[in-house]
C-alpha cells in the first residue's frame, strides 16, 4: 500500500534542484505547494512529505515556511550521510534532527541515511548498528540507503560527478548487495532492526532487479520501502506499464511515493534538476499518481 507521498527529493542540493536558476528556491516553493495541493485533492489522507533535504539545513525548513509552502506538508525529511560526505560526526544524529525539530512542527523522517563500503564492508557494518542505536526511536520513519549497490554502469545522479574525486565513487558502494546480487556482512545486521528501519531503493526504467528486491525484502522483514515514480520517466514508451508492474510488485510494504526530475523537454533548462515551464504540471503528475496508485476510498454508507 501507498503510505506517504513525498514531493521532489532532496530540493536544497543542486544534483536534484538547479538554484542558479531558481534563487531562493522560489518556484520549488510554488511547484512543491501546488503538487502538496493537488495530492491533497486526490486523496485527503495521503501524508504529504516534504522531499528529504540534504544537507540537513534548517533555514531551507524556515525559508519554505515563510514562502507558504509547509501549509501544504504533512511531513518534513532529512537526509543523512555521515561517514561518506556529511561534515559532522554519526553521533550528532539526534543533534541533527533536533535542529529541524526547532524550527518546525511537522513529524521528522530520516528517508534516507547509509554508509558506503567504498573504504571497508566491515565500516558499513558498525555504521548500520550505530544508526540503528541512535535513530530508532527519535524518528518514527528510517530508511536505510541502500538495498542494492549502483551499477557503474548508470552513473550517479550528482551535478559533481568526478570533480568530487573519492566522494564520487562512494554513491556506487551504498548497497547492503553489491552489483551481482552477492550480500555484504551488514545485510545480516539489518534484519536484526527491521521493520523498524525501512529501505530505500529506487528502481530505474524497466529495472531488471525489481523482483529480486522484493523477495530480498521480505526475507530481511523490511515493512517499510521509500521509492520514486519519475515525472521524466513517465513520457517513455509504455511507462504507464513500468509504473504498474513496480507498484504491483511492492503492493505488500508500506510505501513512500517519492516524485521527482523535470523531464529535459518541460524544463526551464533541458534537465532533471531544473524548475518546470509549468508548475501545474508537475502536480498534476503528481495527481494522477495518486489517483492510480493511492486512490482515496469512498466514504461507506450506514
Amino acid at each position: 500500500m501507498i503510505e506517504a507521498a513525498m514531493i521532489w527529493n532532496e530540493p536544497n542540493n543542486k544534483s536534484h534542484w538547479d538554484p542558479e536558476l531558481d534563487p531562493g528556491w522560489a518556484i520549488f516553493a510554488e511547484t512543491a505547494r501546488l503538487a502538496g495541493r493537488a495530492i491533497r485533492e486526490a486523496n485527503p489522507n495521503l501524508p504529504r512529505v516534504l522531499g528529504g533535504i540534504s544537507p540537513i539545513d534548517p533555514s531551507f525548513i524556515v525559508n519554505m515556511t515563510e514562502r507558504g509552502l509547509m501549509e501544504e506538508i504533512d511531513v518534513v525529511a532529512v537526509h543523512g550521510f555521515p561517514l561518506d560526505w556529511n561534515l559532522w560526526k554519526i553521533d550528532e544524529w539526534p543533534a541533527k534532527i533536533d535542529e529541524i525539530r526547532a524550527v518546525t512542527d511537522k513529524p521528522i523522517w530520516v528517508s534516507e541515511v547509509g554508509i558506503s563500503t567504498f573504504g571497508a564492508e566491515e565500516v558499513q557494518v558498525w555504521g548500520l548498528n550505530r544508526t540503528a542505536e541512535l535513530l530508532i526511536g527519535k524518528a518514527p520513519r528510517i530508511h536505510w540507503y541502500s538495498l542494492y549497490d549502483l551499477p557503474q554502469a548508470w552513473g550517479a545522479t550528482t551535478r559533481h560527478r568526478e570533480a568530487e574525486g573519492s566522494s564520487y565513487y562512494r554513491h556506487f558502494y551504498m548497497g547492503l548487495l553489491r552489483e551481482d546480487g552477492s550480500p555484504k556482512p551488514a545485510i545480516e545486521h539489518f534484519g536484526k532492526h527491521a521493520p523498524e528501519m525501512g529501505l530505500c531503493q529506487w528502481f530505474h526504467y524497466e529495472d531488471h532487479r525489481l523482483h529480486d528486491a522484493v523477495a530480498w525484502m521480505k526475507r530481511l522483514g523490511v515493512r517499510h520501502l521509500r521509492t520514486g515514480l519519475s515525472w521524466a520517466d513517465s513520457f517513455r514508451p509504455n511507462a504507464l506499464d513500468w509504473f504498474d508492474r513496480q507498484m504491483e510488485a511492492l503492493a505488500d510494504f508500506d510505501v513512500t511515493v517519492t516524485f521527482c526530475f523535470t523531464p529535459e523537454h518541460r524544463g526551464v533548462a533541458p534537465h532533471h534538476t531544473s524548475p518546470p515551464q509549468v508548475p501545474e504540471e508537475f502536480a498534476e503528475f503528481c495527481a494522477s499518481m495518486v489517483r492510480r496508485y493511492a486512490p482515496a476510498r469512498a466514504a461507506v454508507a450506514a
